[in-house]
């Protein structure tokens, strides 16, 4: 009884917090920011196609779902993930999770994406000033997690976001929420996130400044300094809803199926899938999609692969995943170490 009413809440909670985001349209495309909150970071999921939100775990739910984090056999994870990105981008990632008992668990994550070197140019040197910038882009966050009863799991983490172009920089806060539930139902789970809630973000900083001379001053006069504002723009919000089914789920070889749904309030829909299948607890072969169905998706399939590195006391993971990209650029590469203690 206390199961099946604390589900009924969370869910009720998440669906009320999520009605913003249903307002999605093609309308919408492009016109949000914080790209970095968008991007995957975890080989084993993005090799999933992003579709385990139903019973991510440990250290790796940090992004995809936090209330996974309680799920977790261990008393402390950490993980790191390089991500080599389209057009010669690079996402580096640190997770660190740790379990105070019946309090719950903590979790500190750091993201830091970058676009690497751009020349600079201007009105008056169309060509290059000679100069050489780097934008970053970086998040850090801030998750707890609890076992709110033998089968629901449910977390929040809040975000500080922060963007640096040349002299101007823009920060600001997200948060995500998620549950999950254990339906005793042949091992199936069902899992929701709700993503990147929070206010707009606008860029301020001293390139933007310029001077001018007003009609009607002393045209010796030194001109007067303008600073412009920038307009706001929203943070990439989005809902999933996802599950999960062991098509086989006893003995030393185990597979399970994943799909997920997500409502995007800055883009199309997207349907996202996967599948797993792992011998004992050394091994793992993953394949699956994620996408809108259309010709013009930039990704598509994954794969992915994972195995475990014999350890005296801890367990060492290391997981490798691969998406496929539509047109121009090579397969984004991700891979992923991660300890148990």
């Amino acid at each position: 009884m206390r199961t099946a009413r604390a589900l009924r809440w969370t869910a009720l909670a998440l669906a009320v917090s999520a009605l913003p985001v249903w307002a999605g349209t093609e309308s919408r495309i492009g016109t949000f920011g914080a790209e970095e909150l968008r991007v995957p970071v975890g080989s084993r999921t993005v090799a999933l196609g992003g579709a385990t939100l139903a019973d991510v775990s440990g250290v790796e739910a940090l992004f995809f779902n936090p209330a996974g984090l309680a799920a977790s056999d261990a008393k402390t994870e950490v993980t790191f993930t390089h991500t080599a990105f389209i057009a010669d981008q690079d996402v580096n990632y640190f997770g660190l999770a740790r379990g105070f008992g019946d309090w719950g668990w903590l979790g500190l994550s750091a993201k830091v994406y970058s676009v690497g070197e751009i020349p600079r140019t201007t009105e008056s040197a169309p060509d290059g000033t000679g100069e050489i910038f780097t934008p970053t882009y970086s998040t850090l966050g801030l998750t707890y997690s609890r076992r709110m009863t033998d089968r629901v799991n449910f977390g929040g983490t809040v975000y500080y976001v922060a963007e640096r172009i040349l002299q101007e920089t823009a920060s600001g806060v997200a948060f995500d929420f998620g549950f999950q539930y254990q339906t005793g139902l042949g091992g199936a789970a069902l899992g929701m996130s709700l993503k990147n809630v929070g206010p707009s973000m606008a860029f301020a900083g001293s390139d933007l400044d310029f001077g001018v001379v007003r009609p009607g001053d002393d045209p010796t006069a030194q001109p007067r300094t303008v600073a412009p504002s920038t307009s706001p723009f929203e943070l990439p919000t989005y809902f999933q809803f996802g599950a999960s089914y062991p098509l086989l789920g006893k003995g030393i070889y185990r597979a399970t199926a994943y799909a997920a749904y997500q409502n995007n309030s800055f883009s199309r829909d997207e349907f996202r899938g996967g599948l797993e299948w792992t011998y004992r607890d050394d091994l793992a072969l993953r394949a699956g999609y994620a996408g809108t169905g259309d010709e013009d998706d930039l990704f598509g399939f994954s794969y992915g692969a994972g195995v475990r590195i014999p350890m005296a006391t801890n367990k060492l993971y290391v997981d490798y995943a691969g998406q496929t990209v539509s047109d121009f650029f090579d397969d984004v590469q991700h891979i992923t170490l991660r300890l148990t203690f």
